[in-house]
C-alpha cells in the first residue's frame, strides 16, 4: 500500500511538481491550497508525511503545522516546510512549531525525495 503525503501550498504549479515527484516515486498524495483547506482534508485518514508551504493566505504554514500538532491523529505527523524563506528566525519559529525538516524552493526534486524517504516511517 502506497504511503499518503499531504502536500500544502498556495501555488498550483508548485503542487503540481510535487504531485508529479511524489506519485512518480509511488506516493499517494493530497493537495491542500492553503493551511486551512489543508486541516480540512485531514479527516482522520493515515497521513505518513506532510510538505507545506510557509507564506500562503487564510492560514500559513506556521499557523497550520501548530494546529495539526493539537490533532491526536497527527500529532505526531513529520512536516517538511518547503518555502523560500531562509532566515535562521523563521527557520527556528518552524522547529518550535514541529517542523522536522526545511526545504528551501527552488528545490531538486531528488534532494526532496531524499528528505521524504527519510522522514516517511511505516
Amino acid at each position: 500500500m502506497a504511503k499518503t503525503i499531504l502536500v500544502v501550498d498556495d501555488s498550483a504549479s508548485m503542487r503540481q511538481v510535487l504531485r508529479i515527484a511524489l506519485k512518480g516515486a509511488g506516493y499517494e498524495v493530497i493537495e491542500g491550497i492553503d493551511g486551512k483547506d489543508a486541516l480540512a482534508k485531514l479527516t482522520g485518514q493515515k497521513v505518513h508525511l506532510i510538505i507545506s508551504d510557509v507564506n500562503m493566505p487564510t492560514m500559513d504554514g506556521i499557523s497550520f503545522l501548530k494546529a495539526i500538532k493539537q490533532i491526536p491523529a497527527y500529532k505526531f505527523t513529520p512536516v517538511i516546510m518547503l518555502t523560500t524563506e531562509s532566515g535562521e528566525s523563521k527557520k527556528a519559529e518552524g522547529r518550535a512549531a514541529g517542523a522536522r525538516a526545511w526545504v528551501c524552493k527552488p528545490f531538486a526534486p531528488p534532494m526532496l525525495l531524499d528528505a521524504v524517504q527519510r522522514l516517511c516511517l511505516p
